[in-house]
């Protein structure tokens, strides 16, 4: 019930901003409160503690980020296809919000075991994602009938994680989105492409 009130919203809102102009262990809870323009107190009748507050922004972003990427490749007929979208939309998606690429790359980096489990949850419904279009690729025959789901996951996964920490880390100096078609080039080659 909570998730639905805009106090939730705004909450996880300035979470985003603060962690990524703070860093997660200077961003206190009274911070985010200021950014958010509620009282400290509010924030304890949404989140458990700072924690909670980082993981639920993840959920709450990787959700949006899944929705997002599922329509957009709905549309599209091959696995191919559908990859390229995949790369494109995250890409896209983390250039266009600077404080969420700075939170997601590295902010839920730096965290202790228990958080990282956390995050490695969360991150389940895109990694499925990714899994279903390399599956896709193998039964239709675009990519090598003995890739690896899971390594090629990873490869996919991490590919495109390193791109848009390389470009966080260089301060956005160069285009994000552009390097969709030379990342999904690489990619497609590792899965063994075949055009049908």
């Amino acid at each position: 019930m909570k998730k639905n009130k805009p106090k939730y919203r705004q909450i996880i809102e300035a979470a985003v901003v603060v962690i990524a102009e703070n860093g997660y262990h200077q961003a206190q809870v009274s911070k985010i409160a200021k950014q958010a323009c509620v009282a400290d107190g509010t924030i304890y009748l949404y989140f458990k503690n700072k924690e909670d507050i980082l993981i639920s922004l993840f959920q709450e972003k990787m959700g949006t980020f899944v929705e997002i990427i599922e329509g957009k490749i709905a549309g599209k007929e091959t696995a191919a296809e559908k990859l390229l979208m995949l790369v494109e939309t995250h890409l896209k998606l983390l250039s266009e919000d600077l404080h969420l690429a700075i939170v997601t790359q590295l902010e839920l980096r730096q965290s202790n075991k228990e958080l990282r489990l956390k995050v490695n949850e969360v991150l389940k419904g895109y990694l499925n994602l990714i899994d279903k279009i390399i599956i896709e690729g193998i039964e239709k025959k675009e990519f090598g009938s003995s890739l690896d789901v899971r390594l090629a996951r990873q490869m996919i996964f991490g590919t495109i994680d390193e791109t848009v920490t390389s470009w966080v880390m260089n301060e956005q100096k160069y285009d994000l989105p552009a390097l969709a078609g030379p990342v999904h080039q690489l990619l497609i080659n590792g899965c063994g492409y075949q055009k049908a």
